[in-house]
């Protein structure tokens, strides 16, 4: 995970975070699933819905062998 955070007016404040997803030993005919659902959990986490308005978020997801 990354972020970008900058001072506004002397207090730390985050702009944005980027989460990337490493998946590993996806046997291939799961790697669409995940991917569907790499596409649509952010509508549906509290977390992110909750921040999204004045937080970017961005993700990303990776398969490993």
């Amino acid at each position: 995970m990354t972020a970008e955070v900058v001072k506004d007016r002397r207090v730390l404040v985050i702009r944005s975070i980027h989460v990337t997803y490493h998946l590993k030993g996806v046997a291939a005919g799961a790697r669409e699933a995940a991917e569907r659902a790499h596409e649509r959990h952010a509508g549906h986490c509290p977390v992110a819905r909750s921040i999204s308005p004045c937080i970017g978020i961005t993700t990303q997801l990776e398969f490993a062998e």
